[in-house]
């Protein structure tokens, strides 16, 4: 509707033009020219506006010179020229007072956004204890950086703890569950001996906010039901040069050793959050893997991984990792495989995406 509206004015003006040139030129036209420039403001900024009364102004010379109607309507062809000039005129002032507006209220949107981006995911600390780290976070299609997928690096006694997650849904209550398990993440990372613990914190947090009377809307009720699960993994690296894993139905991370890829595949895979009742499964348990000095870890989620091409091919992810230089940063790392993502998806993600790197330093 909104490009046939973007037609309208030149339809119009291409309908007085194939009138004038045909037998039925006596039928006055001319009013219908200068609503040409009135209908470009309503959907088009000031240039397309001005192609629009320049458009109508052409049709009109070309019809009064093709009837002759120069000497016997002058006066008409000038009042139409008049009405035309004045229409186009306020057409114009109107498309960018317009214009002016709604860019002011994109950018009060966009520092909302940030805002509330940086209270929600707020930006992973470059160092932490033994591990340089970055994070990367956009949501598909809206260009924004706040969608359904999550991310977090703490230091801690125990070690530097991170999670990643998915929550499965869309809109509001995708962000309100991403706000519930970074919150349990948060606060249970720093008290809880097991790293076990803190996922069932988070998956104990979500369960309560779910079962919160009146959380969720009529409209978002039923895709919370049938989609209300979230996919999570949380990584513990500890003095030891190991790392260790509870994966909850997540993609596995990938870990970058001698410029070879491995993916951490879990053992005994685990249900979702918020699937324990349906899927039975044994207790989550952490696994340890080798973590050495110089190593890159990537956690991410699945938006990374089924990025597809115009040929429908998935992302290779593991290829372009070994392909990136090992005297990157963490952020410089991050910043090539998200062009390597747009190179692919020719900057048309279908799914968000969320991606944390870190290295061992010692």
């Amino acid at each position: 509707m909104f490009t046939l509206g973007q037609c309208a004015p030149f339809a119009i003006a291409l309908g007085v033009l194939a009138i004038e040139l045909s037998p039925a030129h006596d039928l006055v036209t001319g009013p219908l020219l200068t609503t040409t420039p009135a209908l470009a403001a309503l959907t088009m900024g000031p240039k397309g506006t001005l192609s629009a009364a320049a458009l109508a102004a052409a049709v009109n010379v070309t019809t009064a010179t093709y009837n002759q109607s120069w000497g016997t309507l002058t006066q008409l062809i000038i009042g139409n020229f008049l009405g035309l000039i004045v229409v186009s005129v306020a057409s114009v002032i109107l498309s960018n007072a317009v214009r002016t507006r709604r860019q002011s209220e994109l950018d009060q949107v966009r520092r909302i956004a940030v805002a509330a981006q940086e209270v929600v995911l707020r930006p992973v600390p470059e160092i932490l204890g033994p591990v340089r780290a970055a994070a990367l976070c956009l949501a598909a299609g809206t260009g924004a950086q706040i969608g359904g997928d999550l991310y977090e690096a703490i230091q801690t006694r125990y070690g530097v703890r991170l999670i990643v997650g998915d929550v499965r849904g869309k809109g509001l209550s995708a962000i309100r569950a991403v706000a519930v398990a970074l919150g349990a993440f948060r606060e249970s990372v720093h008290y809880e001996d097991e790293v076990e613990e803190v996922m069932n914190h988070c998956a104990a947090a979500l369960r309560r906010e779910s079962a919160v009377p009146g959380a969720y809307s009529q409209e978002e009720l039923p895709e919370v039901l049938m989609e209300g699960f979230t996919t999570a993994l949380i990584a513990q690296v500890p003095e030891e040069q190991v790392v260790q894993l509870v994966n909850r139905g997540h993609p596995p991370p990938l870990v970058l050793h001698d410029g070879r890829v491995q993916a951490l595949m879990p053992a005994s895979p685990l249900p979702p959050l918020g699937l324990e009742d349906l899927v039975s499964g044994p207790p989550a348990r952490p696994e340890s893997y080798p973590f050495l000095t110089g190593d890159r870890l990537l956690l991410y989620t699945d938006g990374v991984i089924e990025a597809r091409n115009r040929e429908d091919e998935f992302l290779p992810l593991p290829e372009i990792m070994e392909r990136i230089s090992a005297d990157t940063s963490p952020q410089e790392f991050l910043d090539e495989l998200h062009q390597a993502l747009i190179r692919h998806t020719e900057d048309c993600l279908t799914d968000d995406v969320a991606m944390i790197l870190i290295d061992r330093l010692a």
